[in-house]
């Protein structure tokens, strides 16, 4: 009965010790982390995704890549709108100066789809923007 009760506390004492799966992520974390403040926000979803896929149930972690998710991919849109905005300007100062019906037609459809580009890019800064708040 004596060696039973060792063996259990023996295995109990192994599996206690087994690190959680946070403590696994822990290392891919602070990669993301890292990635975020020097401003690599690309690198730092496609991190956000393996750590996804390779550590499913680090719920802590993926809770605070939620945050560090929806914070660079709103630093990504909004560096995305400042090109588009300046892209969007200079096509509008070529179309104001195009002399002909076809260099203005040319420069148009460009034009327009700068603006597109623009309202959906500002559109999904407002929907992270609202996301951000609901919690």
């Amino acid at each position: 009965m004596r060696n039973i009760t060792i063996i259990l506390l023996l295995a109990l004492t192994l599996v206690g010790c087994k690190p959680s799966e946070d403590e696994k992520a822990k290392s891919l974390m602070t990669k993301i982390e890292h990635l975020y403040q020097d401003g690599h926000y690309k690198e730092t979803l496609d991190s956000i995704m393996s750590l996804r896929m390779k550590h499913p149930k680090a719920i802590e972690s993926r809770k605070k890549c939620l945050k560090l998710w929806q914070q660079a991919s709103l630093k990504m849109t909004q560096e995305d709108i400042a090109k588009t905005d300046s892209a969007l300007q200079a096509q509008i100062a070529l179309f104001n100066q195009a002399k002909s019906i076809r260099e203005k037609n040319f420069l148009g459809i460009k034009k327009d789809s700068l603006q597109t580009r623009y309202e959906a890019l500002c559109g999904t800064v407002r929907i992270i923007h609202k996301r951000q708040q609901e919690k």
